[in-house]
């Protein structure tokens, strides 16, 4: 483990999809809601709401929330291009960049989780469980855009579980 990189880890997937139909689902709180998040709360820099169905841009504050856990959110988008590329805070401090690409009838989705503390609560958290909570939203994402099905537990009977 002396070797192991904790301040940063990388996710890719490709999804069959359309390149705004992929920025869209990281760019608009009505498209994370559809994979990610139970509920997207964006607001302007003047705290009034920002729109559900428009793109963010920069400097938009968010409050996220997901099934079965009470506790929300906060962050800040921090660089959007309008095209394939958004950067956001995340778990306080840290950063997570999303960038798409084409590639043969797909979009690659490369999410960089990084800036993550060197302490153990943010080794164990942040590194770890953020590392695997990305796999399984990643998937979900691919699940949707693909299939339609969405894959994350949604009971309130179940605890959490690796699909929440």
């Amino acid at each position: 483990m002396k070797n192991f990189n904790w301040t940063s880890y990388t996710k890719r997937i490709a999804v069959k999809s359309t390149l705004s139909n992929i920025y869209d689902a990281w760019t608009k709180g009505s498209e994370l809601e559809r994979w990610f998040l139970k509920k997207v709360v964006f607001y302007k820099p003047d705290n009034s709401l920002y729109e559900p169905d428009k793109n963010v841009v920069e400097n938009i504050q968010y409050t996220w929330y997901w099934y079965l856990y009470d506790e929300p959110m906060k962050g800040k988008i921090t660089n959007v291009n309008g095209k394939n590329y958004i950067q956001f805070t995340f778990e306080g401090d840290c950063l997570v960049d999303v960038n798409l690409e084409e590639v043969d009838g797909y979009i690659v989705v490369t999410l960089k989780h990084h800036n993550i503390p060197l302490d153990d609560n943010s080794k164990q958290y942040v590194r770890l469980g953020c590392s695997n909570g990305w796999t399984f939203y990643l998937a979900n994402l691919k699940s949707i855009f693909e299939g339609g099905i969405d894959l994350r537990n949604k009971n309130e009977k179940f605890p959490p579980m690796i699909n929440n």
